[in-house]
């Protein structure tokens, strides 16, 4: 195992810079899931990691070793693609198998590893089988088979699930975590899903047009978003943002209500401030802000309700049963603490 560094990397294609300086340390057994919006430079950024782009400028260090000039074949990595890329004629042991089988390995050796693989992947009732015997998910732990019997330093995952159905996806999230935990190899994974990068992640690295917007834990990217688009980008429904004026010690929205400043922002007096609150962060109240009901969606364990508070959108997450109906007046107080300061010109914290 190894960590990587990816050190003041940027990359152009033509004219066009799509990575832009980007500084990470990826320590040895982390899982690093690279996440953002599509075109933000995160799969570009997994490739040059690979050696199947190279890098304009910066440098890439797997266990302290400079890469940028190395074969992809040489970097000791091992990558599972969003497309399972199986040989149809091949059974699942021979597929698995097959890398190794070029590299020049014996029989046993690569009998042991494959059997090895398939344990841990619960593929060995498989092994016999062709891959359009295969469901989707079955596919795609052959696929991730096939890295792990390379035993590399470090797995690369370029949006592996992107192609399965939305349970399917929700028992493979927990079949790779698991095996991460089993195996504890340095990984790199892509996504632009961030409950996939909330529920995977040790630390999340949030791009956005070719740069790191932020870099943490989960719940530190849930709780203390840098910036706006960290906080409009993690959580799911997105958060809730309203412009309002400081005056004294209150905030005063656009249509006259008003919350108390939260006690951990120093604001100067008239300053124009954009207030973010997480729609679970929002409680049926006696007093608060005002909103007018738009759509409500019942899901089962939640109610989203679709809002509008002097016409700007808001959604409110409630976890008790309420009877709300479309035009219906609706009263709810952030939860203490939870409100989110950012600067509308800098979009940077504030609190």
């Amino acid at each position: 195992m190894a960590g990587v560094s990816i050190q003041n990397v940027e990359k152009t294609f033509g004219a066009t810079r799509v990575i832009h300086g980007i500084d990470i340390e990826i320590e040895d057994g982390a899982f690093v899931i690279l996440v953002g919006p599509s075109g933000c430079g995160k799969s570009t950024l997994l490739r040059i990691i690979a050696g199947l782009e190279d890098v304009t400028s910066g440098a890439i260090k797997i266990g302290g070793v400079e890469v940028n000039d190395m074969a992809p074949k040489d970097r000791d990595i091992a990558m599972v693609f969003q497309n399972y890329g199986l040989y149809p004629h091949m059974t699942v042991a021979q597929n698995m198998g097959f890398a190794l089988k070029l590299s020049g390995i014996s029989k046993a050796e690569i009998a042991e590893r494959v059997g090895n693989a398939a344990d841990i992947l619960n593929l060995t009732p498989l092994l016999d089988r062709y891959p359009k015997q295969l469901s989707g998910g079955q596919r795609q732990r052959v696929a991730m088979g096939r890295a792990i019997v390379r035993d590399p330093q470090v797995f690369l995952f370029d949006e592996p699930l992107s192609n399965l159905d939305a349970k399917l996806r929700v028992q493979m999230r927990a079949e790779i975590k698991q095996l991460h935990q089993r195996l504890k190899v340095t990984t790199v994974y892509v996504t632009h899903d961030q409950i996939e990068a909330m529920t995977m992640a040790d630390v999340i690295v949030v791009m956005h047009d070719g740069v790191v917007k932020q870099a943490g834990s989960p719940l530190e990217l849930y709780d203390r978003p840098a910036n706006l688009f960290v906080a409009g980008f993690i959580g799911s429904p997105s958060m809730n943002f309203v412009d309002a004026k400081v005056t004294g010690d209150t905030l005063v929205f656009d249509d006259g209500q008003t919350l108390p400043v939260p006690t951990d922002a120093t604001l100067s007096d008239g300053q124009i401030v954009r207030v973010g609150i997480r729609p679970e962060d929002l409680i049926v109240a006696d007093a608060g802000l005002s909103m007018r009901v738009k759509i409500v969606e019942p899901t089962g364990a939640e109610i989203h309700v679709g809002a509008q508070m002097g016409g700007v959108p808001m959604t409110v997450v409630l976890r008790d049963r309420h009877d709300l109906h479309p035009d219906q007046d609706l009263i709810v107080a952030p939860l203490p603490g939870r409100a989110h300061l950012f600067d509308p010109k800098t979009e940077a914290r504030l609190n």
